[in-house]
């Protein structure tokens, strides 16, 4: 029995610790109920669980975008640049088998799904020996019930989400697509922000930012992420733990260094832009990287920003009529 499982009765139900432990147990259930039937007889029931498993992505990333960073602020950054490696192995791993599944290579799936277990047990005996019970101790009540408030956002790997932590009044956080208490500003300049060409509401400026098919995130010169947009279909998840955070941390270690090398040109003045595409879960995702400068060409930062373009690059010809019909 692990550490945090001798404290698991302390834990009241929806804390976000529990709930990684409550999402290992359905993980170690869908690994024992895969391993119980035939695949070649029982591919398409095979399939379905599989798809199930693969939900592991939320676990990992909201560790990534939430827990890890508020370690980071008690100053335990091991997780951020250890434990992400083995998450991205994993993912690597859950590829091959994507794969084999494509091709029904029975044989080779076999052998690449017991690797894929035996990868997700060890990282799941990390969480709970090491990781979870360090966190327990090292975090305020205030931390968990924020970090709660960003875990929402990424969601979890079951069909029903947790229990409220802690139980909501009427008076308790609403999402900012939900609330319609705030003041309306008047029909004048006071209260609008002046932009290089026009003037527009806060509440405008942020649902344009919202509603933009683009991931927008903004790292300050000091390298610490101020800014993200919260869309509804972002490509790459993001959370409230960011804010604040240093960038290098919020990036996997295999691509850090090419993060760094961008901030360093663009600090030196050497570079504006940098540019990358790649396949990420079907789609083609176009990423830039844009260099902030002011009036008087001093760096401000940078701007990351990730479009999904899989829809834009099959057009062809033109389209010059409406066809709504």
């Amino acid at each position: 029995m692990s550490e945090f499982l001798s404290n698991e009765e302390e834990l009241p139900k929806g804390h976000p610790a529990q709930v990684y432990m409550d999402e290992n147990i359905l993980i170690k259930d869908i690994i024992q109920k895969i391993n119980q039937i035939n695949i070649k007889e029982e591919f398409e029931e095979f399939v379905k669980l599989f798809d199930k498993l693969c939900l592991i992505e939320k676990h990992y990333a909201r560790k990534e975008n939430q827990l890890f960073p508020y370690l980071e602020t008690y100053g335990w950054t091991s997780p951020s640049q250890n434990m992400w490696a083995f998450h991205d192995q994993i993912r690597d791993e859950i590829k091959v088998v994507r794969k084999d599944i494509l091709s029904k290579d029975i044989v080779n799936l076999s052998q690449n799904l017991q690797a894929l277990f035996r990868s997700i047990d060890h990282l799941m005996q990390v969480e709970e020996y090491r990781l979870l019970p360090n966190a327990l101790n090292m975090l305020s009540d205030d931390d968990w019930k924020e970090m709660r408030e960003g875990d929402e956002e990424i969601g979890w790997m079951f069909d029903i989400p947790p229990q409220q932590y802690p139980k909501k009044s009427d008076s308790s956080y609403i999402h900012p697509s939900e609330d319609t208490t705030k003041r309306k500003l008047p029909f004048s300049l006071d209260g609008r922000i002046k932009l290089n060409e026009g003037w527009m509401l806060p509440q405008q400026l942020d649902l344009m930012l919202q509603f933009m098919p683009v991931d927008i995130t903004y790292v300050d010169e000091n390298d610490i992420v101020i800014f993200y947009n919260r869309g509804d279909k972002r490509v790459f998840p993001r959370s409230a733990g960011i804010i604040g955070r240093e960038v290098k941390f919020c990036h996997p270690p295999k691509s850090v260094d090419q993060v760094l090398r961008i901030l360093e040109e663009f600090k030196a003045g050497r570079k504006d832009e940098a540019e990358f595409w790649i396949e990420f879960k079907g789609k083609f995702i176009h990423i830039r990287y844009f260099a902030i400068r002011d009036e008087h060409n001093i760096y401000k930062g940078v701007i990351e920003m990730s479009q999904d373009v899989t829809h834009i690059r099959e057009l062809k010809g033109q389209q010059r009529l409406l066809d709504w019909e």
